[in-house]
């Protein structure tokens, strides 16, 4: 093969699977990791793809473009709805509390919760509160603030005072981007602000996030990878990916 042929393969297969690490690649094509990294400095000169640490992305996996709630809402519909059904598991015992991070993957998780379990759950998602709402065994405490239109959130001063003294067993965060260089990021620097505060305030860090938002990596960062106790995520991360964010001590799950 060659260096063109092998170049234009693994821009294709960076887009088909979201991140490559320079091993992978370097198996994948029979060749050393010091050639891989040559192609892929060719490949982001050519914007095809973006260099990260260990490996590349996707020329579109940098970016800090938010879509909106209702955008999101029709996106990826089945992972979300089996990555909300797993992560029940980890929900505290009857009396326990609960932090519900904005976004529609903690949503649906919100309205999946049983009736016949009395929690104490804080959200600053509008949409999770309507849902938790109805439900007779929450005692609901809505986070106040300036409400971002795009994600229906809560976040600025009057929020993180309240997080600041809060201590909650399980904290369901969602997040626009994943890996295990950056950490957890967002495009907002105020949702960011909100999620740093609400993974501080939790024992139990449970992220839930599709695949599409791992191996990504969004404008400001909220959190790092140890940070993070347990992803649920759906079968689309590759093996390489979840390997690597085993042995930084997550327990990942696959929905």
């Amino acid at each position: 093969m060659y260096a063109e042929e092998r170049q234009q393969a693994m821009a294709m297969l960076i887009g088909q699977r979201g991140r490559m690490s320079v091993a992978d690649l370097a198996e994948q094509y029979g060749v050393t990791t010091e050639t891989v990294r040559r192609d892929l400095a060719v490949l982001d000169r050519m914007g095809l793809i973006r260099r990260v640490h260990g490996g590349a992305v996707p020329a579109t996996a940098l970016t800090a473009i938010e879509l909106g709630t209702v955008e999101r809402e029709h996106t990826q519909t089945a992972e979300k709805e089996r990555i909300a059904k797993a992560a029940l598991e980890f929900l505290p015992p009857t009396g326990g509390s609960v932090l519900f991070d904005a976004g529609t993957t903690t949503a649906r998780i919100a309205a999946l919760l049983p009736a016949d379990r009395a929690l104490f759950a804080v959200t600053n998602s509008i949409p999770v509160a309507a849902r938790l709402g109805t439900n007779t065994g929450i005692h609901l405490h809505l986070l106040g603030g300036r409400v971002r239109g795009v994600t229906q959130a809560a976040v600025g001063a009057e929020a993180l005072r309240l997080l600041a003294d809060l201590r909650v067993d399980v904290a369901f965060i969602g997040t626009n981007a994943l890996t295990t260089a950056h950490g957890l990021s967002t495009p907002d620097f105020d949702e960011a602000a909100v999620k740093r505060a609400m993974v501080a305030s939790a024992h139990r860090v449970v992220v839930v996030a599709d695949s599409t938002k791992v191996g990504r990596e969004d404008f400001v960062r909220f959190a790092s990878i140890d940070e993070i106790d347990v992803l649920v995520t759906d079968s689309g991360v590759p093996q390489s990916v979840r390997n690597e964010l085993v042995d930084c001590g997550i327990e990942v799950i696959e929905a």
